[in-house]
């Protein structure tokens, strides 16, 4: 990929984190970027085509950071409410996909298949580490929520109050096929 390519993705995934998908056009991007909007075109011939490329770069970085903090850290729930964390404390402060998944009835469908594949991959993870799957749609859904509120309501606070108790509760225990919660 090229550097004016990766310059254009980092300039939607920023709009997208903010204003989802109608929260960008090439005209902007191009601007961000400092190049004229042809060349947004040349590297992705229409909006679809960069959103659905941005969501699948995120998915990758979201797995290889998972997958980098679990060497670290053995409890899957710890290293997921962690990533999810410090995405609130960053900068751009919203996983793209949770705004996308907000409003996924409303999406292309090649942008809504990227953002299902983002959620099954936490998910599937999840399940691998060992969580059920009840666990792992409940981790899911509070973690994305708790991003989500804590960005309305604009207090980080929030989410740590809002996965708190999930952290406390979930203890990996070893088994053959992997890691269980202990009951």
């Amino acid at each position: 990929m090229s550097d004016v390519a990766a310059a254009i993705m980092d300039a939607a995934e920023r709009r997208m984190r903010k204003g989802g998908f109608s929260g960008f056009s090439f005209r902007e991007i191009a601007a961000d970027v400092g190049v004229k909007s042809s060349s947004v075109h040349y590297h992705f011939p229409t909006k679809e085509n960069l959103a659905a490329a941005v969501i699948q770069r995120y998915t990758a970085q979201t797995a290889d950071l998972i997958e980098r903090e679990l060497q670290k850290e053995p409890n899957p729930v710890k290293v997921w409410v962690k990533a999810f964390r410090g995405t609130l404390h960053s900068e751009d402060r919203m996983c793209p996909c949770a705004v996308l998944g907000a409003s996924t009835m409303d999406l292309p469908l090649e942008v809504s298949a990227e953002v299902k594949k983002f959620f099954k991959m936490c998910h599937e993870k999840l399940v691998q580490e060992g969580l059920s799957s009840d666990e792992a749609s409940q981790l899911l859904a509070t973690i994305t929520g708790a991003l989500v509120v804590a960005n309305a309501v604009n207090d980080f606070a929030t989410y740590d109050r809002a996965t708190r108790e999930f952290t406390r509760l979930w203890k990996p225990a070893p088994t053959k096929a992997g890691r269980q919660r202990s009951k």
